[in-house]
């Protein structure tokens, strides 16, 4: 199979190769390098459109500038070279996530074993890696967790480890959802329940934790559900967002619902954030 190869130019590549990843997967780019200047980004010659590609540039949702430019390689195998320059990520020292192709690292506490395709959640993006980083701060042991766009599944095959009793795995992106059961079951993991769907295939069900690494707008037209199927005293992290103006704007809606912060992250411009249910009585 023949690909295009999307070389983007970026001005702040620090900052803005995430979201530029993000953008270019849902355009249907299905591998990435990073580099010095910016992405290097595959697309399937048969999949290409340059017109909707061109359409980034005058639809900027990225704040910093760049160039696009495209190039037919070669017929080769691009999936080896894209293994070659996929590497694994370590999470505070002891949590390691790695694709099959990665050897494993000797002494980490946690190994999760991610399926890299078109899901988000493989711990390169900041939003996810912050979670993983509380969840390794956060006791699971017997808790009931609510994962919502779980994306590869990472977020809850962590929380499986940790020793949750039981976790609900939600997504509505139907190529994350089979790579969520693909990863659960390649981590031999029993206690995920994955379900294809958004906000409203939510169980009534009292939740200890709920994660939701998804976007500034779902997280505010879904937390009076978060809330509502939460135990007192139970924990809410959220990620997908900026610190600027997003938190405060999330923080504003959280408090509708008895939502407390009690602390967050920050990483090349995007927060985490941890909340505690707390009812008056």
């Amino acid at each position: 199979m023949r690909y295009i190869e999307i070389h983007c130019k970026i001005d702040n590549p620090q900052e803005g190769n995430e979201i530029m990843i993000a953008l270019l997967a849902d355009l249907g780019c299905d591998s990435f390098v990073e580099n010095e200047e910016g992405v290097l980004a595959y697309i399937p010659q048969k999949d290409f459109r340059k017109e909707i590609f061109d359409d980034l540039l005058v639809n900027n949702a990225v704040p910093y500038s760049f160039t696009l430019n495209y190039q037919l390689m070669e017929d080769k195998d691009w999936n080896a070279e894209w293994e070659a320059n996929y590497s694994s990520v370590i999470i505070d020292n002891c949590c390691l996530i790695r694709a099959p192709f990665h050897e494993s690292v000797p002494n980490m506490l946690y190994e999760i074993i991610i399926e890299p395709k078109m899901a988000f959640g493989t711990a390169h993006h900041s939003t996810t890696s912050q979670i993983i980083s509380y969840l390794l701060e956060e006791n699971c042991n017997a808790k009931k967790i609510l994962d919502m766009g779980t994306g590869t599944g990472v977020l809850a095959i962590l929380a499986a480890l940790k020793g949750a009793k039981h976790i609900t795995a939600i997504d509505n992106d139907e190529w994350a959802y089979n790579n969520c059961i693909e990863n659960v079951e390649k981590n031999n993991i029993h206690i995920i329940e994955t379900i294809l769907g958004d906000a409203k295939s939510i169980k009534d069900v009292d939740y200890d934790i709920v994660i939701a690494n998804i976007n500034r707008n779902i997280l505010l037209q879904d937390m009076a559900t978060y809330a509502k199927v939460m135990t007192n005293n139970g924990v809410l992290f959220l990620s997908g967002f900026y610190k600027d103006p997003d938190l405060d704007i999330l923080l504003q809606e959280a408090k509708k619902y008895q939502l407390v912060m009690t602390s967050y992250k920050e990483k090349n411009g995007w927060v985490a954030t941890r909340l505690e249910k707390r009812i008056n009585k």
